[in-house]
């Protein structure tokens, strides 16, 4: 009789434990909300996160992708109940292109100009772009054989922006950035396109 009683005390608990979860998340509209709720209620292991149709393939970001803004999916398992909000929904300029990278404070700009200016003989011979750049890029990128991927406007230097925006696609060229001493030497492979991106809000509650 006991068991039953607690079992009985405790299931509207939950149950309301539930609705106020709810609520709350029907309340969080902005992804400043988000991120404070996220920081201030540390039990919902919350998380906020950017899906970009181009790169994430994933069944969940599929059916995110189809929600509309503000739209909510729940998805529950034996243990736990989980909450995914979307904040906010838009589409992004993006861009695409390979790179070399030389580091002016351990070249000369000599040292620099005579190797971008082989690079770019080899490549026009035929020499594949992503081999120059595993040999010759001086940032982690060269693993990549020099591709950024798909990368939204405003994550790269401005001056790297702009020089994408000048050049056709298929281009390869030099670029300078002298405050920073950085050099470069870039394919621009793809041209710009809009990518659609949903910011997520994704929040937790443990089954009682």
């Amino acid at each position: 009789m006991r068991l039953l009683f607690i079992t009985l005390l405790i299931i509207p608990c939950f149950s309301l434990a539930q609705e106020s979860l709810e609520k709350e998340i029907d309340s969080i509209n902005t992804e400043e909300q988000a991120k404070s709720y996220i920081k201030e209620h540390k039990a919902a292991k919350g998380k906020f996160y950017v899906f970009n149709k181009q790169k994430h393939k994933t069944r969940l970001a599929s059916d995110l992708f189809k929600l509309s803004k503000g739209g909510t999916k729940v998805v529950k398992t034996e243990f736990k109940k989980t909450y995914y909000k979307i904040i906010d929904k838009e589409k992004v300029t993006h861009y695409r292109a390979s790179y070399i990278f030389f580091d002016g404070s351990k070249l000369s700009k000599e040292e620099i100009d005579a190797k971008r200016r082989k690079i770019i003989s080899q490549y026009q011979q035929g020499y594949k772009f992503s081999r120059l750049a595993e040999i010759n890029s001086m940032d982690i990128n060269a693993k990549r054989g020099g591709d950024l991927g798909w990368f939204p406007e405003g994550e790269m230097h401005p001056e790297f922006e702009e020089a994408l925006l000048e050049h056709d696609n298929g281009d390869i060229f030099t670029l300078d950035i002298e405050e920073k001493k950085w050099h470069y030497v870039i394919l621009k492979t793809h041209d710009a396109k809009d990518i659609e991106e949903i910011k997520v809000l994704k929040l937790s509650e443990t089954n009682n």
